[in-house]
């Protein structure tokens, strides 16, 4: 059994969590997002799925993966956030799946899933449960609401969360301008967030867990998540008493802080302090002038200041103004799409893309690489995302030698 309270440090061709063990009973995004995280990190992560159909992300597609035999494979949101995984067929629902199951915890670290609240306890899978096995286990929960609250049975997803928590309020065209209306983000950010919070939260428990031998119940829920990532834009309404709203490409707090046109694309000005500013209109050609000369001044006159930058990123390219910006200390970037992303060379320099194989696709399975960059011990891709139910034998199997 796997003991976070005597875990050694891990070796440097290991990652630093080596000899941490997840049992990952979560699906879709937020709970894969965030055991993706600790499998880069070094841990072991066993994702049970459903026998014959596996995590619903299989088939939220096209586009779909081709397997050897030149049938669809799985489609290509499930890629993104399992990578590094081991796949059990387990039928939870089954008195030998749950038993199975609880088996399988007694010798993990963490557990981690994102059923409705009180969804597992039919299972004998809840909190309760599993730590009356494991006293030290970490088990985290994800949910929509959390575990208490008016709202706690509701589900809750990624969308109707950005909604709800007040995102959507805040992004899009202002109120009469062509296409307005309240927008979602392009990727499930909630999602995303509510992922990294979860593997911050494991990590503060095992850190507790290792200096104490105790487990706790980890509660993490999507609508506190977007609640905490309105950030700045809460305690603009905290202070002033008045709800954000929807301001386009407009930054709520800083000016020039938006896309400005050239001759054949877009570029992003992102002036932060009032000397980027005067270096701004140096490199333009522009006055400094007295009504501009603060940024809470420029916030004031942020529509007369963005048409006279406007009338000058006009007559330029957009190399040609990002090279004159870059060279003043202006920060400033293209509106890429996806594919100019990974052709930057700064992405390629940092190896942004990982390439691994399985054996049962025809092409290399490509997934954006892990952010984290650790000097001593670093971040490490062993396996691919895996193919549904392929380490069933090997786990199951060693789980009956060990019993």
């Amino acid at each position: 059994m796997s003991d976070a309270a005597s875990i050694p440090p891990a070796p440097s061709s290991y990652g630093p969590l080596h000899g941490v063990r997840v049992l990952d009973l979560s699906r879709v995004l937020a709970g894969p997002w965030a055991t993706q995280t600790l499998a880069d990190l070094g841990a072991e992560v066993i994702k049970i799925e459903r026998p014959g159909a596996g995590d619903d992300t299989r088939h939220w597609g096209p586009p779909f993966t081709t397997t050897a035999d030149g049938a669809p494979g799985d489609a290509a949101y499930f890629l993104c956030a399992n990578r590094g995984k081991k796949s059990v067929e387990l039928d939870i629902a089954s008195p030998d799946g749950a038993e199975a199951v609880r088996r399988l915890a007694a010798t993990c670290d963490v557990v981690v899933e994102n059923f409705k609240t009180g969804g597992l306890k039919k299972y004998g899978l809840d909190y309760a449960s599993l730590a009356a096995i494991n006293p030290k286990l970490v088990y985290c929960s994800i949910t929509g609401f959390g575990q208490d609250g008016p709202d706690a049975h509701r589900a809750g997803y990624d969308y109707m969360i950005q909604a709800m928590g007040g995102l959507m309020s805040i992004t899009g065209q202002p109120d009469g301008a062509p296409g307005a209306e309240p927008m979602k983000v392009g990727v499930a950010v909630v999602d995303l967030f509510t992922g990294l919070y979860a593997s911050n939260a494991i990590l503060a428990a095992l850190w507790h867990a290792r200096a104490t031998g105790e487990g706790q119940h980890v509660d993490i829920a999507l609508f506190d998540v977007q609640a905490a990532m309105l950030a700045n834009q809460a305690t603009n309404y905290f202070v002033s008493g008045k709800a954000p709203t929807r301001m386009g490409n407009a930054h709520p707090n800083l000016a020039p802080y938006q896309p400005f046109a050239c001759s054949d694309g877009m570029v992003i000005i992102a002036v932060g302090n009032d000397g980027q500013f005067r270096a701004l209109c140096g490199a333009l050609g522009l006055e400094v002038e007295d009504r501009f000369a603060s940024n809470a001044l420029r916030v004031a006159e942020r529509e007369a200041l963005g048409t006279l930058i406007a009338a000058k990123t006009e007559g330029f390219t957009m190399q040609g103004l990002m090279q004159a910006l870059e060279a003043a200390g202006v920060p400033c970037g293209p509106v890429n799409t996806i594919d100019q992303v990974f052709a930057e060379p700064q992405a390629i320099h940092r190896g942004l893309t990982v390439e691994q194989t399985r054996a049962d696709l025809a092409d290399p399975v490509r997934t954006v690489a892990s952010p984290i960059r650790l000097s001593k011990t670093p971040v490490r891709y062993d396996a691919p995302p895996p193919k549904l139910g392929q380490d069933t034998e090997a786990v199951l199997g060693a789980l009956k030698t060990e019993g």
